[in-house]
């Protein structure tokens, strides 16, 4: 039993001091731990109830989490704050399961300016036939149109945004509608020119969402395809917006290409904010689901057709070896096996030029990976590289008949090998891809728990650190306690209402959800009972984020 801590000083720190008594508290400091002091932006002490009696005083903010769990917040590795904002301000269309249904929201949609959109997915249609431009142009009645796929890799444009963006003349445009690559770009960024509050609006928008959810910090993902260095600036900016309402933190990426260190430094510079490293959304290959990931043979549901590469092994291998140089992160988006050969080719390149302590030493980072043989996994351990992976992805589009079977034949069984990442000793952090998948956190420990491959399944211990503590990790931040419930560490939690605590692996033996104390596992919640957990207060650095009227009711 850990003792009780001394109480703080009068005047010798932050003033506030809460207890949090009476629940669970996931620690490694005590698996049996009740309770837990914050003084101002430190946890303090962890330990039992009957401790917490011992010390509870007038001068204290008492919370009683009449059996809740206090846990670390989470990490959103992969987020687009931004774009989650204006997702979740557009048409919804996950849902819809049709393109009668698609039109039929458009032409519902009120408002003025163009019609935006988000979701889509034709993979879950019975009849996968898009509509085509015309028909969207009919349908929001001359209302330029943008309805980004789920992915946010293609979507479906009207002929006056095809007219007022360019987009004939460009990659990607197809006549129908529907727009792939640099079409793309141009058509989202045409429906992006916003001024710098309606910027922080839709990012505030992002941020309430995420902290509603018991994150702590997301990892903003920008580039120049899909972002302006002043929408970078703005993200970066809740960090220390002194007088508004606390934030997550965020923990921003650049994804631009870089040729040299001098260039890398120029563009630091350019910047104007400190960005944890040149990575992140810098594309080698597209999505599956847009078929322009890269691949070593054709879709399985479109021969010839193989995906696209965006950087060739010379420009990525010169962009990993001036990130190197210069200390600071490199990496990519990469999803296909082919995109995968090609950004470990441009490693073993940067490593034969600026040597592979270097390479190691920067800590790079690659998005995704979800087609990575024994081989690539081998090489990714060689040189450290932290995957930042997205378990709802397996969870929407992985197993028997779905989407990632539909594009891949055979080569879906091994996408996204959790386990083998672990057993390999490559680092991993996870991520939602935001507005790709949605912010809910356990769903997505849930996903590695539930992995359609029974062989790379993980324990919801393993998924848990990989989305909290892996998190600041992966983003080499500068406090080595971030991410844990022990004495000194940041006080950055969430609060949760729970049905059942339990230890659980990523099997079906009865042991594995054993609740048996002997085993002096911290226990987490029971993610088989069809609901996540309630968030019902979020807290980074001492300062409240969110709290639901039940917490203190």
């Amino acid at each position: 039993m850990a003792d009780a801590p001394a109480r703080p000083q009068e005047g010798t720190g932050p003033s506030k001091v809460t207890l949090y008594r009476n629940g669970s508290v996931y620690t490694a400091a005590d698996p049996f731990a009740t309770a837990m002091l914050v003084d101002g932006d430190t946890i303090a002490w962890v330990g039992s109830e009957q401790a917490a009696t011992s010390i509870a005083d007038s001068s204290m903010d008492i919370i009683d989490l009449r059996g809740a769990l206090v846990a670390p917040g989470f990490v959103d590795s992969h987020a687009h704050l931004t774009e989650t904002g204006v997702a979740l301000d557009s048409l919804q269309l996950g849902g819809v399961r049709s393109a009668r249904e698609l039109l039929d929201a458009v032409a519902a949609s009120g408002g003025e300016g163009a019609v935006l959109g988000h979701g889509w997915d034709e993979s879950l249609w019975d009849d996968p036939t898009l509509p085509d431009a015309g028909e969207l142009e009919r349908a929001a009645a001359g209302r330029p149109v943008y309805l980004s796929r789920v992915d946010v890799h293609s979507a479906l444009v009207s002929p006056s945004l095809v007219a007022s963006a360019g987009l004939a003349e460009l990659d990607g445009y197809a006549p129908g509608g529907h727009v792939r690559r640099q079409a793309h770009t141009a058509a989202r960024q045409a429906t992006r020119r916003l001024s710098a509050a309606a910027l922080q609006d839709y990012q505030r928008r992002a941020l309430d969402e995420a902290a509603a959810n018991g994150y702590v910090a997301l990892a903003e993902m920008g580039a120049p395809k899909i972002s302006s260095f002043d929408d970078l600036r703005l993200a970066a900016g809740w960090n220390d917006a002194a007088g508004t309402r606390p934030a997550p933190e965020v923990l921003p990426y650049w994804g631009q290409l870089t040729t040299t260190a001098a260039d890398a430094e120029a563009l630091l510079a350019e910047l104007g904010v400190r960005v944890r490293g040149f990575a992140g959304d810098l594309n080698i290959d597209g999505s599956i689901g847009s078929r322009t990931a890269s691949l070593r043979e054709p879709y399985a549901d479109a021969p010839g057709e193989t995906g696209t590469t965006y950087l060739s092994v010379a420009e990525a291998a010169a962009h990993l070896a001036a990130c190197s140089l210069l200390g600071i992160q490199g990496g990519f988006h990469v999803i296909g096996d082919a995109g995968l050969d090609a950004a470990l080719q441009a490693l073993e390149e940067a490593a034969a030029e600026v040597g592979e302590q270097r390479v190691r030493a920067a800590g790079h980072r690659f998005e995704h990976v979800e087609m990575a043989d024994a081989d690539a996994i081998a090489r990714l351990a060689k040189y450290s590289v932290t995957v930042s992976a997205q378990p709802a992805f397996d969870a929407a589009w992985g197993g028997q008949g779905r989407l990632y079977e539909r594009r891949l034949g055979s080569r879906s069984q091994g996408m996204n090998p959790f386990a083998s990442f672990y057993s390999a000793g490559v680092p991993i952090c996870f991520g939602s891809d935001t507005p790709v998948t949605p912010l809910r956190p356990w769903s997505s420990v849930r996903a590695c728990l539930e992995h359609h491959d029974a062989d790379q399944r993980i324990s919801a211990r393993a998924a848990f650190l990989g989305h909290t503590r892996a998190g600041w990790r992966a983003a080499r931040y500068e406090n080595p306690m971030a991410g844990q419930l022990v004495p000194g560490a940041p006080a950055s939690f969430a609060v949760w209402e729970v049905d059942e605590l339990m230890v659980q692996v990523a099997d079906n033996r009865v042991q594995s959800w054993s609740t048996d104390p002997r085993a002096r596992t911290p226990l987490l919640p029971a993610l088989d009972t069809g609901t996540d957990p309630r968030c019902l207060q979020t807290v980074r650095n001492g300062l409240e984020l969110f709290s639901a009227e039940a917490l203190r009711g």
